[in-house]
């Protein structure tokens, strides 16, 4: 048994399941954390808003959330936001002239805690996943138009593109100043998106801070993920792990669990914790 006092877990294809709930036994030890006094966090890359489609009702199982990737961080139990980051306006104008350059279609995100929000800039004539995911936010998105040539702040980018990891890494590249990420769609499970986001904005930076404020060492701390967006955390945290569903790359760098599908958040706890 490993000591243990926060555990970080990702949602989508971590503890949710293709049907978008999560698993009886994973609930169950959800619980049983709240009861041995190990501080539950859920580390996605969904808005708080975009949670809430997901969990109708309020969701008692975790104490804190980071959201949107580490773009901010909630207390669950108050529903203070403890902390928050953004783009500014040169930042925000720099990321434009990369994509526009590269007819990348993106949407900029307005500043927590609006940022379901977003501005859109669409270049191609067919992006399914994008027009997909415009779907589920049609009346929070507004097409940029000249007078929003200079937005002042922004929680992030998001631009959508077929697989293509080369893209992805010249635009990584494009903006060294900026952390880029790179996350599977969890719409069609096959686009990548690129997310773009201030440099001090990662689930590892958010994970590090509120492991800061709590007075928890590195070393009692888990987590567990299944993509590309949960390296930074999985890298931070002193015990790491990714569940069989996760791509092999990370399977190959982290110790490994069951799948989302077979409760693998569970499976891991009860191995390796209680």
């Amino acid at each position: 048994m490993e000591k243990c006092k926060i555990i970080f877990a990702d949602l989508d294809g971590t503890l949710l399941r293709h049907d978008r709930t999560i698993s009886a036994e994973d609930l169950a030890v959800l619980e049983e954390l709240a009861k041995k006094n190990i501080v539950r966090v859920l580390a996605t890359g969904r808005s708080l808003y975009s949670l809430s489609k997901i969990f109708e009702d309020d969701f008692p199982h975790f104490d804190y959330i980071i959201f949107s990737c580490g773009v901010g961080i909630i207390n669950w139990n108050t529903k203070e936001i403890l902390c928050s980051h953004f783009l500014s306006k040169d930042e925000i104008a720099c990321v434009r002239q990369t994509l526009n350059l590269h007819n990348i279609d993106y949407m900029i995100h307005k500043p927590v805690p609006e940022n379901h929000r977003f501005h859109y800039q669409k270049f191609s004539t067919e992006n399914n996943d994008f027009d997909r995911r415009f779907s589920y936010y049609k009346d929070y998105g507004s097409p940029l138009t000249s007078n929003e040539k200079n937005i002042e702040k922004a929680s992030q980018v998001l631009a959508v593109i077929p697989e293509d990891i080369e893209k992805f890494e010249m635009i990584r590249r494009l903006l060294p100043d900026l952390r880029v990420i790179r996350t599977t769609s969890p719409i069609d499970h096959t686009s990548l998106w690129i997310e773009i986001f201030p440099k001090n904005v990662s689930k590892g930076h958010a994970a590090e801070w509120l492991c800061t404020h709590l007075d928890i060492p590195q070393e009692e701390t888990f987590s567990i993920g299944n993509d590309y967006n949960d390296i930074e955390l999985l890298e931070w945290t002193a015990h790491s792990y990714v569940v069989e569903n996760a791509p092999e790359e990370l399977k190959n760098r982290f110790k490994n669990t069951a799948s989302n599908q077979c409760s693998g958040f569970s499976k891991m706890i009860r191995e390796k914790i209680f």
